[in-house]
């Protein structure tokens, strides 16, 4: 038998990303973790069980509507998409709402790529990333993340 994508309910993929990036926080493997860019409307069907899968493991949540932008992905990737942020501590949400501030008072008409890459190197740290990963997501020879379902 030849599974497809086809195969794959998009909410059920969704949640199992869920589970394992909040698992991820709560073993302490990431500071911070991002669900998978959804639309409103997913996002109003994964909430519930988000909430659920959150509250197991004793974490926390953000609703993201406009997630910060950096070098981690292109705009095109969470555009018109929502993003759910995952953490253990206030202290992560704060650094990432300070970051998205600092970003927001850039003007991207006369945007300074160095410092935009080093508030996307601050954002990549934020979720655990290391510093070889975020040399190569910075060098620009990487795409947006894979996602099997989008």
């Amino acid at each position: 038998m030849t599974l497809s994508t086809e195969n794959i309910d998009r909410i059920s993929f969704q949640l199992g990303m869920i589970n394992c990036f909040v698992e991820m926080v709560a073993c302490g493997v990431k500071n911070l973790a991002l669900s998978p860019p959804m639309t409103p409307e997913d996002y109003e069907i994964v909430k519930p069980l988000s909430d659920r899968i959150v509250e197991a493991f004793g974490m926390k949540s953000w609703l993201e509507k406009d997630l910060i932008a950096t070098d981690l992905q292109s705009d095109d990737f969470v555009a018109g998409k929502w993003v759910m942020l995952y953490y253990a501590s206030d202290e992560i949400l704060d650094a990432y709402l300070e970051l998205k501030k600092q970003r927001a008072a850039m003007d991207d008409n006369a945007l300074d790529p160095d410092a935009l890459k080093e508030l996307s190197r601050a954002f990549m740290r934020l979720l655990s990333y290391t510093d070889e990963v975020i040399d190569a997501k910075l060098s620009g020879r990487h795409q947006d993340p894979f996602l099997l379902i989008d």
